[in-house]
């Protein structure tokens, strides 16, 4: 996997800083696309819906919410946030919102499948998008990051797990549970790894080591390899 670390801002921010909301803004679209399909939430939205039927908040709102939450989890994995995680909070809500606006209210059940398969991938893909920015996580995904700093296991493993363990609390808090909720379950970790290798940003640091190793463990050519000893 490619580093997906911090990577300071002085560092090409005009081709970052432009990844970092496109992939928000579409995080947050999808999510409202997974919303109108009505085939069951991801993880993170059922348990949205859970805490909406026990407070007075709106999607958006609950959303911003559970970022900041989330934050406390990043103590004892010793994450910082940064801009990328402040710009997540900050984005992703309204960015849902918008998209609750914009897309029809009661569609059609083949448009409602549609959503549901465009939601899904579109969410693995704008995570890779703004996580390769690297300009810090968002406060779900620096837990992932984190996550699989720790322990050693893959983004798959660690994202998967990190949604079952939300959907079962969102679940118990009243949260609806579908088709889709298990589809994005065991999905979306897969597509943000395949995807991640492909926006993630390689850093002037990270293109010289791979250099380095790269001429560490090339073989030698034939004209600087020994010759046969008589």
């Amino acid at each position: 996997m490619p580093p997906t670390s911090y990577t300071p801002l002085r560092e090409r921010p005009g081709r970052r800083l432009p990844q970092l909301v496109l992939g928000l803004f579409l995080y947050g679209f999808s999510m409202a696309m997974m919303v109108r399909a009505g085939l069951g939430l991801a993880p993170w939205s059922v348990l949205n819906e859970g805490l909406a039927r026990h407070l007075a908040l709106s999607f958006g709102t609950l959303t911003n919410l559970i970022g900041v939450a989330v934050l406390l989890l990043w103590i004892p994995l010793r994450q910082r946030p940064t801009l990328g995680t402040f710009a997540n909070i900050l984005t992703v809500g309204w960015s849902s919102d918008l998209g609750l606006w914009l897309l029809p209210s009661d569609p059609a059940l083949p448009l409602r499948v549609a959503f549901l398969a465009a939601g899904v991938l579109l969410n693995g893909v704008s995570i890779a998008v703004y996580v390769g920015a690297r300009c810090g996580p968002g406060p779900r995904d620096g837990l992932m990051t984190g996550l699989t700093a720790l322990t050693g296991r893959k983004v798959r493993t660690v994202r998967t797990g990190i949604e079952i363990v939300v959907l079962a609390a969102g679940w118990l808090l009243g949260g609806g549970v579908g088709a889709g909720t298990v589809l994005y379950a065991v999905s979306v970790g897969t597509v943000t790894q395949y995807c991640l290798p492909r926006f993630a940003y390689r850093s002037e640091r990270d293109r010289g080591t791979a250099a380095t190793a790269t001429r560490r463990t090339r073989p030698p050519s034939s004209a600087t390899r020994p010759g046969p000893v008589h």
